[in-house]
């Protein structure tokens, strides 16, 4: 699998995006998330992001797209929010990246005012409006797990039904390796996935928190996860996902930091040479 980075590492640190995708090749890295907003890009800045990528032979991989509204109670809200994600799958298409990372967000007002099972369905229609748009295109949906106790999808389980329950050849499963850990799940628990995982991040955590670090930094015993996701013979990447730097001055250290001890885990279990 290519080893990849999300580009957020050094927009949170205050770097440019070109800095961040030269500094990005010149670490290693075979490919390159983006957390980008296509309705915030102009046009001069999409063809940069696009020649530099080129220039240094730097595939984009995928691109990170929050959209809680398609959750949302308001039918306006979630039309806005499904040609919003329209927009992502077509910057997807545009670089010929493989997918849209999808964050769908959480349950409003503790489950207590909306019936949980209107917020799924709403979710389920949504992306399998979007799923038809990325059929065409040939880009995929990559849904991410969240481990936190009102998101939508918080587990292995909830995320298999969702997939399941959208019945798009276009959707699919990120696996979150700090996520499935925050959430109490087995490494064992990926090979539930099997023909539905499609892309990969990677971070450490405290065990308890929330946190992105740099592998080694926290409590994630990562080996027998990768070694669970080898099996899954997944043709994608692995994105290292880093975010708020203790010292945004020094983010290029941190980075590279992350990069020569995923390398590592990668080399132990086949997944990089």
């Amino acid at each position: 699998m290519k080893l990849g980075l999300i580009n957020s590492a050094w927009a949170q640190a205050g770097r440019e995006t070109v800095w961040g995708i030269q500094k990005t090749k010149e670490i290693g890295f075979d490919s390159i998330d983006l957390f980008a907003d296509p309705l915030d890009l102009d046009v001069t800045q999409r063809r940069e992001i696009a020649r530099e990528c080129e220039r240094l032979d730097l595939p984009i991989v995928s691109i990170c797209c929050v959209a809680c509204g398609l959750m949302d109670l308001n039918p306006s809200v979630q039309r806005f929010s499904v040609e919003r994600v329209e927009r992502y799958l077509d910057l997807a298409y545009e670089y010929s990246a493989k997918n849209v990372l999808l964050v769908l967000g959480e349950y409003i007002w503790q489950q207590e005012v909306i019936l949980p099972a209107d917020q799924w369905r709403w979710g389920v229609e949504n992306v399998r409006q979007l799923a038809r748009r990325a059929e065409r295109l040939g880009v995929a949906i990559a849904l991410e797990l969240e481990p936190f106790p009102l998101s939508l999808l918080n587990s292995v389980a909830t995320m298999k039904r969702f997939i399941e329950d959208v019945d798009s050849p276009a959707v699919g499963a990120n696996i979150d390796i700090s996520h499935l850990v925050l959430a109490r799940e087995a490494p064992q628990a990926v090979q539930q996935l099997t023909g539905k995982a499609i892309h990969v991040h990677l971070s450490d955590c405290d065990g308890q928190k929330h946190g992105d670090l740099p592998p080694g930094r926290g409590v994630v015993p990562f080996l027998p996860y990768l070694a669970e996701i080898a099996k899954l013979g997944i043709d994608g990447a692995i994105s290292i996902e880093l975010e708020y730097s203790p010292d945004p001055a020094r983010i290029e250290e941190w980075v590279r930091e992350a990069y020569a001890a995923t390398s590592d885990l990668l080399r132990q279990t086949g997944l990089r040479p």
